[in-house]
């Protein structure tokens, strides 16, 4: 039996006179992973805004375990078990791949890190650090400045962040976007280990990827639903290939 662990109410969002999403109710279910993918301008990643709490909605709701987080704030709900990449890389490019991870635990771990506490000497910290880095292959990188990595290793390294506190629910915008060919099957393969067990929802453009991975698909267009469902029912809908995929 199902568990929808992520839902949306008639979310709908407007920036002055133009409505970016209109009335979108959306559930998620545990373990599994929906691709919403559409034109741009669609309103894809004000979607993802408003799930992870970057956005609040004009209106409508957003419930995580069956409680309303509309209120809540993106490290609130953080701390609740959500995980989060960006369309476009945000990482500390000055500092190195551990010292990038070693701020994502702390944050996790503290409120404030404990000024008599080194840290870069707390063993629990640093064993979190030690398992991301295996986990999206940096082991080897982790002393090198995040600006030195190449495109594909820095979106490693995003996730790797979006996967410090052990989140069940990944949100993840175009996690694939500017990763090069020689990249993009051990990225891919990355996004397939790091999805097991959770509940994701991915923003992605590339089709290959969006069929191998997605249990469901939504399309949006022009901020609305246009069709859900399967990927082979959503890539044979006449409306999809009309309107985004073409023939």
């Amino acid at each position: 039996m199902s568990t929808t662990i992520l839902s949306c109410r008639d979310l709908t969002v407007r920036f002055g006179g133009f409505t970016a999403l209109r009335r979108i109710t959306a559930d998620f279910e545990s373990g599994k992973t929906c691709a919403i993918i559409g034109p741009n301008g669609a309103g894809k990643t004000t979607l993802i805004n408003v799930l992870s709490g970057i956005l609040k909605p004009s209106e409508g709701s957003v419930h995580l375990n069956n409680q309303d987080i509309t209120a809540l704030r993106p490290d609130q709900r953080a701390r609740r078990g959500m995980g989060r990449s960006f369309q476009i890389v945000k990482v500390f490019s000055e500092m190195t791949a551990r010292q990038n991870l070693r701020v994502a635990a702390q944050q996790a771990r503290y409120a404030m890190q404990p000024f008599w506490f080194p840290a870069g000497r707390n063993p629990q910290i640093e064993k979190v650090v030690d398992e991301a880095l295996v986990l999206v292959g940096l082991s080897a990188l982790a002393d090198t400045e995040a600006a030195f990595l190449s495109h594909g290793k820095q979106r490693a390294l995003e996730l790797g962040l979006s996967l410090i506190n052990s989140p069940s629910l990944l949100l993840l915008d175009e996690p694939l976007a500017g990763v090069g060919h020689a990249e993009l099957g051990e990225m891919t393969r990355l996004l397939d280990t790091v999805r097991k067990g959770r509940t994701t929802v991915i923003i992605e453009h590339n089709m290959d990827a969006v069929m191998s991975m997605a249990d469901e698909i939504i399309v949006l267009v022009a901020g609305e639903v246009l069709v859900r469902g399967a990927p082979d029912v959503v890539s044979a809908d006449h409306q999809v290939r009309s309107a985004y995929l073409g023939h």
